[in-house]
């Protein structure tokens, strides 16, 4: 059975796709909803998924305050360092953890290495000699 989250994103997207909010488009909605698909989840998932979520909602502002650091103290030294992929990710997973790296502005994705390591340039204040 599907679920109630599931129904409910669906007829958002539906309602959203179509601008229609009338008696006939609502009962399409939710005969489209129900017939779509569904594919199986672990839970793990989607564990991992709500803690990308808030980690998205943190980047935001941390994004914002790295901008104001960048202009108002340049950095410009760059570095590029190789950092290890969490365990037991999924593509989508490691896609999201990628686009939160390269989202702040002091850091980008260079590649991804099957191996497991992610190749990041960041871009750092000039160190006091």
């Amino acid at each position: 059975m599907i679920g109630v989250l599931d129904l409910g994103l669906r007829l958002t997207i539906w309602f959203l796709l179509t601008s229609d909010l009338s008696l006939v488009n609502i009962l399409i909605g939710i005969t489209v909803a129900l017939l779509i698909p569904r594919r199986y989840v672990a839970s793990s998932v989607w564990r991992d998924g709500l803690r990308i979520g808030k980690e998205i909602l943190i980047a935001i502002p941390q994004a914002y305050w790295e901008a104001w650091q960048m202009i108002l103290r340049p950095h410009t030294e760059e570095v590029v360092e190789m950092e290890r992929v969490k365990p037991q990710r999924t593509p989508g997973l490691i896609f999201l953890d990628i686009f939160l790296i390269t989202f702040t502005p002091k850091a980008l994705v260079l590649k991804y290495h099957e191996a497991g390591w992610y190749e990041v340039h960041n871009v750092t204040r000039r160190r006091r000699p």
